[in-house]
């Protein structure tokens, strides 16, 4: 016989309501008195549902201090959940910026953290993070986004992070907070809520103190960025399909060591068609448009066994990856692939295999690409993990 919901515990009752969306728990709220009280914005319901969906993630007690309502925790926390991945930049016009061209957003305990992705040219395919957005929430319920221009959290700028649909953000500073921030006065309330949240995500990053302890330093500092020019907007792109899947094993983020011996990052994208596109995640930040790496009209693969012309090309180049692994990966299938050299050298348009090219998939998942002109092979390897987590991340000595 089954039981009235009245009649359950409450702990239970708690846990089947978490999976619920907030319209359907105004709904049930309306039936009852009792249920109304139970979905009041600081109750346990709300609790259950920022639980339910963000406990493993981040510890939702943190956020705001501990001092606002869970209904606000669980509005906040769907609003920056988007965030979480990979984000590339846009539209940057000068090539030479600061502005790094991949993002990394992941939970702290207390807020979201946006890190550089930067190679430490160390002839590994190590990346190391470097602070670049911290977006939380103060004690009064308002949102607080800060840019790290130094990704050492001692030149902290208020910013404004604007959503243009799911996929696209806005990083532009926050010019009257800016003022506020940065100008010393200790009895200025404006001053104090984003010094409190600051001091927590000091507070809580690894290798990190608070600048509490050294005011002095942190005033000097201040002074400097009320001195420094406006920082420009800036526009980012979420990298929506950053892994390889099993009917696209090229697609997502990529890296590899090309000219120079610089480790470069690589997107690899399907399109509607079946063709497949390869560009540099450092040309895409620019406004004007650049050659891709490679692509292809179609993804259909050749397997192995090889005709003997294919395993001479294969067997006679030289795999350019760090010098620290050693090359044993097992080619299982081939793709052929183009290249835009062709169309960017005059004079060499009729020389199609100037252009030519394959991409050789390896029985680990990885791949390695290279052109019929030269007898090299890129070897690539993922930038995120199979769960999105960044991989190989450099992990500096305490």
């Amino acid at each position: 016989m089954a039981l009235p919901f009245n009649d359950i515990p409450e702990d239970l009752q708690l846990r089947i309501l978490s999976f619920l969306s907030p319209p359907e728990i105004s709904s049930f709220a309306c039936t009852s008195k009792r249920f109304a009280s139970l979905c009041q914005e600081d109750s346990k319901i709300w609790h259950a549902l920022c639980n339910q969906r963000w406990g493993k993630k981040t510890q939702i007690k943190n956020w705001g201090n501990g001092q606002i309502t869970f209904k606000l925790l669980y509005k906040t926390l769907k609003g920056l959940e988007n965030l979480i991945g990979f984000w590339r930049l846009c539209g940057r016009a000068n090539p030479i910026d600061s502005s790094p061209p991949l993002i990394f957003f992941e939970w702290c305990s207390s807020f979201v953290l946006g890190s550089r992705v930067l190679s430490i040219n160390d002839d590994t395919y190590q990346v190391k993070k470097t602070q670049f957005l911290l977006m939380g929430i103060s004690s009064e319920g308002r949102i607080e986004n800060f840019l790290d221009l130094d990704g050492k959290s001692r030149n902290l700028v208020p910013v404004d992070v604007n959503f243009m649909g799911n996929c696209h953000i806005m990083v532009d500073e926050n010019r009257v907070v800016s003022k506020g921030f940065s100008s010393g006065d200790d009895e200025c309330d404006e001053v104090a809520s984003p010094s409190l949240i600051v001091s927590e995500m000091y507070t809580q990053l690894a290798n990190k103190t608070s600048p509490g302890g050294d005011r002095r330093r942190q005033k000097k500092k201040e002074k400097e960025r009320q001195a420094r020019v406006k920082w420009e907007p800036e526009h980012f792109i979420k990298v929506s399909d950053c892994s390889p899947t099993t009917t696209k094993p090229l697609q997502g983020l990529w890296k590899g060591f090309c000219d120079g011996r610089n480790m470069e990052l690589y997107l690899i994208k399907y399109d509607e068609v079946g063709g497949i596109i390869c560009r540099k995640v450092e040309g895409l930040s620019l406004s004007r448009q650049t050659s891709p790496v490679f692509w292809t009209p179609n993804h259909a693969f050749v397997s192995s066994p090889f005709s003997a012309e294919e395993e001479l090309i294969l067997n006679s180049r030289i795999n350019i990856s760090p010098l620290a692994e050693v090359h044993e990966n097992v080619v299982s299938r081939m793709l052929y692939m183009n290249s835009s050299y062709d169309l960017v050298l005059p004079g060499e348009a009729g020389n199609g295999s100037r252009g030519e090219g394959r991409v050789w998939l390896y029985e680990n998942g990885t791949f390695g690409f290279g052109f019929l002109r030269d007898q090299f092979i890129i070897d690539l390897k993922r930038v995120a993990l199979e769960d999105g987590v960044l991989a190989d991340v450099f992990e500096a000595s305490k």
